[in-house]
């Protein structure tokens, strides 16, 4: 099993870093919090332009084809710049229609997947593998849910709830036009859930590799007894503890994405959001107080580690898969 990216895959990351870092995603994402999702939509197109929303879709629907090693090369991307949208619904509800389509059922992936993969149409996605909360439907064109063994395109959404991470905004879908039924739907969600657990998975691990960025620049500055705190040796193995979770998450991830058999995307799943949690109670504890202050930028990715490690199959979900030797993706 190989797990060293590609040149390509390489340069597909530092190009998605360069792009991000350009494009002051902090901004975005506080605006995105406050309802103002024109930055975001920016964004969102720059994305699109880099072929992010086509990893997920085949090439005769005008997608890059089914590439998830690509796709979690995105995702750490994302997660590091703390991109904010409905970037792993968007690319779930590819795979969602995608396979339906490999089931026999084209008519929804003829409809819709050009839109999505292209970046046009802005997609969130219900699924009962991800709780009764879409994200972001306010700001979605197009929004999906499975119920009931049966794909709807969603007739409008209830209230936006409040979340832990106020850049994730939450809302109950009303479901509306029937897509499609019966078994082939609740293979595809299941194959669905399984790439929108692959994507938050590689987002995680994004954040948790910012956090421990921001750490490391950060004790390196702040001094006590005149010397940077980054030189005691208690802060030094707290620091190393949070690397070495993370480098040990990171197989686990890209193995998933070869394999993307439901238990290895559990452990991934798993192994990544216990080390960015991990990564942001160490970032707290040695940022001092400056770690709660909701205006620094810190926030953005403390809040979002907790989140993403409850988003698309929670810690005890995720065990419970792997301990069952889930195999439903085959």
């Amino acid at each position: 099993m190989r797990f060293l990216l590609d040149d390509e895959q390489r340069e597909f990351a530092r190009s998605l870093d360069a792009m991000l870092t350009a494009a002051d995603t902090p901004a975005a994402a506080r605006a995105w919090a406050a309802g103002d999702h024109a930055p975001g939509r920016a964004l969102w197109g720059r994305l699109a332009d880099a072929d992010v929303f086509a990893l997920a879709v085949p090439e005769e629907y005008e997608g890059m084809g089914l590439l998830p090693v690509d796709m979690v090369v995105a995702f750490v991307e994302l997660g590091r710049h703390a991109v904010p949208g409905p970037v792993v619904e968007t690319v779930a509800a590819g795979a969602l229609l995608s396979r339906l389509a490999e089931l026999g059922e084209a008519a929804p992936a003829k409809r819709l997947l050009t839109a999505l993969a292209s970046g046009e149409a802005i997609t969130t996605l219900g699924l009962p593998e991800g709780g009764p909360f879409a994200l972001d439907a306010d700001a979605a064109a197009l929004r999906l849910t499975v119920t009931g063994g049966e794909l709807r395109l969603a007739s409008g959404h209830a209230r936006v709830e409040r979340s832990l991470d106020p850049v994730r905004r939450l809302a109950r879908l009303r479901p509306g036009e029937l897509l499609a039924s019966g078994a082939p739907v609740a293979a595809a969600s299941r194959y669905a859930a399984d790439w929108a657990s692959l994507a938050t998975a590689a987002q995680a691990l994004g954040v948790g590799l910012a956090l421990l960025d921001r750490t490391v620049a950060y004790v390196k500055q702040r001094t006590q007894f005149g010397t940077p705190i980054g030189g005691f040796q208690a802060v030094k193995h707290r620091l190393a503890d949070v690397l070495i979770g993370l480098e040990f998450a990171r197989p686990l991830l890209f193995g998933a994405a070869l394999t993307l058999d439901t238990a290895d995307v559990a452990a991934a799943k798993a192994a990544t959001g216990e080390a960015a949690y991990g990564a942001a109670r160490a970032a707290l504890q040695l940022h001092g107080a400056i770690g709660y202050t909701a205006e620094y930028d810190l926030s953005l990715w403390l809040t979002k580690a907790r989140a993403l490690r409850g988003a698309w199959r929670g810690p005890g979900e995720c065990r419970r898969l792997v301990l069952s030797g889930d195999r439903e993706a085959d």
